[in-house]
């Protein structure tokens, strides 16, 4: 921005740009002349020194991860060369406990604000939500740069966008990845991809090639072993490119010794639980694992069983994947979710969302007993196809306390390996490592404590600390040439850049901050308590009794005597607080109250009766009061 600014403004001397660098000195010693000649030339001064500080800064490398670096979610990171700007993924993160109310989270893009023409692409790695959930805000929010991804990601993309705005998808300049060898020119930057393996179909790794360093970033992945219908993949290609390289490697198998199970391990045991099971099969799973599904199906179709998908978002993945011809559904094999009581139990099987134990998911609707087509009966088989999000623990433990209530025959990985996790664990890291051999590595994606043991393993392979680097988010990671040396100046700055959470609560996108969400926590802790007091301006006397309503507190009918002495209390601090007030005469009339005095005596009702309050039930509420003046 300096330097546009410079080009507007610096009138034109014929010189290049580069030359800005040098400065003004008379060939005589007169300092006389010299300060002559800056006073006359000293706005011009300013903008040499601005556009000086530019070139020397733009060939400088920023790594900035704004979400995904102290969380399970909410992925995202800009890289900035100069003026140049690429985002990878737009990521949301689901609520925690302590946030009631909130629908996900997303990253703050503050950073990003003035610099939205500077944002040459938005690349997304693949389709899960935690990478694209958050596209339809930041999107618009951002001017809608162009986005690159393969067709399935971006074909995901592009719903979810309209799901939020519609019509807005038509506004959205898409870029298909249609060969993984391609690359993209993006300003300073050279995009171009490599295969990786995860969960998802689609899914690529990334690399941002830049004049002081390459960035190599699989996004979310893992190491298959003896994958199906397909060669294992080899990364030592990677250890070629242009140096410094740097790895960006996602960690959330920083702490995973257990070996990983094989694709052919986990169908055999999948098919083995279909084909035993006495009635009929409910699999669980991520609305994304397209893979997954068409497995299911085809089994389905050997074996003359019918399939029900139960969940919006994954019909609507099935559908586009088919729309792109990356699955072909035999013919008669699926069937409609009400359609399922028509067949045999033992010839059903049904494929739904709620995995993780989302609240309005199928399987949560099934397990609560008001779905409309599906009730639960003992001779079910229920099979969590699925790895438990770091996060969702409680949650997905309730959900299956009451399956096992309610069936006999659940199952899932803690009890035979129904299920290929998308991340690798710590020898997959050690694997990449190796084979990739970077010059600076940077873990990412995961609680603090995941990229912490990830650094761990790449020191146990021999990498010195100061080319190891943890982000946290908003953490502004710089490289800076070091010519002649084929290498690069990195550090983490001191400054950050703003990472806070932005709630998005309804259509609300930020309106719900921290002092919202801790009134919303302290009203599911201790419950709200409102005093309605009615005072006679002219005497400052409470008229009759004040009323109290009480939500979450406590429940009024038992609680008559600590009322009766709360009325009381209420009473005495509305009279001492207007007991040492001069009337003032308003419109002829001597009054006591005022609105100044209003809200203290407000102030009064809510400390003194918080802390009486506390006093008789160690509890705190939130109090409102409510002061009339008649």
């Amino acid at each position: 921005m300096i330097e546009q600014k410079f080009n507007q403004q610096l009138p034109n001397t014929g010189h290049n740009q580069p030359r800005i660098k040098q400065q003004y000195r008379p060939k005589n010693n007169n300092q006389q002349t010299q300060v002559k000649w800056q006073s006359k030339q000293s706005e011009t001064q300013t903008q040499v020194s601005n556009a000086t500080w530019q070139i020397r800064t733009e060939n400088n490398l920023k790594i900035i991860p704004l979400g995904g670096c102290e969380e399970v979610g909410r992925n995202m990171t800009v890289f900035e060369y100069g003026s140049d700007i690429v985002i990878l993924d737009m990521g949301l993160q689901f609520p925690e406990e302590d946030m009631p109310g909130i629908d996900f989270v997303i990253p703050n893009t503050e950073y990003l604000k003035g610099k939205e023409k500077n944002i040459k692409a938005v690349v997304f790695s693949h389709g899960h939500l935690d990478h694209i959930g958050a596209a339809p805000i930041l999107l618009k929010k951002l001017g809608n740069p162009q986005i690159i991804g393969r067709p399935l990601t971006l074909e995901m993309v592009k719903h979810r966008v309209e799901d939020f705005d519609k019509n807005s998808s038509k506004k959205l300049k898409t870029n298909y990845i249609k060969d993984i060898t391609q690359k993209i020119s993006l300003g300073a930057f050279t995009l171009s991809f490599f295969q990786i393996d995860h969960s998802v179909m689609d899914a690529v790794g990334v690399i941002l090639e830049t004049p002081v360093a390459t960035i190599i970033h699989p996004g979310d992945w893992t190491i298959e072993k003896n994958p199906i219908g397909k060669p294992a993949l080899d990364y030592s290609h990677l250890a070629k490119l242009k140096r410094p390289t740097i790895l960006m490697l996602e960690s959330l198998g920083s702490l995973t010794s257990k070996k990983p199970v094989t694709e052919e391990e986990m169908l055999a045991n999948l098919y083995m639980l279909m084909e035993k099971a006495p009635g009929r099969t409910i699999v669980a799973t991520f609305s994304s694992q397209i893979e997954r599904i068409k497995q299911i199906l085809e089994y389905a179709n050997r074996t003359n069983r019918k399939v029900a998908l139960d969940g919006f978002s994954m019909k609507l993945n099935m559908e586009l994947a088919q729309r792109l011809g990356y699955v072909k559904i035999p013919k008669g094999v699926i069937i409609p979710i009400d359609k399922a009581h028509t067949f045999a139990d033992n010839k059903v099987i049904i494929v739904c969302t709620g995995a993780q134990g989302e609240e309005k998911a199928a399987l949560s609707r099934i397990v609560a007993g008001n779905h409309r087509f599906v009730k639960i009966k003992k001779e079910d088989t229920i099979i969590f196809s699925s790895s438990v999000i770091p996060g969702n623990e409680r949650t997905i433990q309730r959900v299956k306390d009451n399956l096992y209530r309610l069936s006999d025959n659940v199952y899932h990985s803690d009890i035979i390996d129904v299920h290929i996790s998308g991340h690798s664990n710590i020898e997959g890291i050690k694997h990449m490592l190796k084979e990739i051999k970077p010059d600076y590595f940077i873990p990412v994606y995961g609680n603090h404590f995941f990229l912490k043991e990830a650094s761990k393993i790449a020191y146990g392979l021999g990498w010195h600390k100061d080319k190891v680097f943890v982000p946290d988010n908003g953490s502004v990671m710089k490289f800076s040439p070091l010519p002649g040396s084929g290498q690069a100046r990195a550090e983490i700055l001191k400054e950050k850049v703003p990472s806070n959470y932005i709630f998005v609560d309804g259509l609300g996108v930020g309106d719900v901050g921290e002092v919202v969400l801790r009134d919303r926590q302290m009203l599911a802790e201790d419950g709200m308590f409102v005093v309605v007091a009615v005072i006679d301006k002219q005497t400052g006397k409470v008229k009759g009794s004040p009323d109290i309503i009480s939500r979450g507190f406590v429940y009024l009918r038992e609680s008559k005597e600590l009322l009766n002495l709360t009325r009381k209390k209420v009473i005495e601090i509305v009279e001492k607080s207007t007991g040492s007030t001069t009337p003032q005469k308003t419109d002829g009339i001597l009054t006591i109250i005022g609105s100044n005095n209003l809200s203290y005596i407000k102030d009064e009702i809510r400390n003194k009766i918080g802390d009486f309050l506390f006093a008789k039930t160690e509890r705190r509420p939130m109090i409102l009061p409510v002061v009339i003046e008649v």
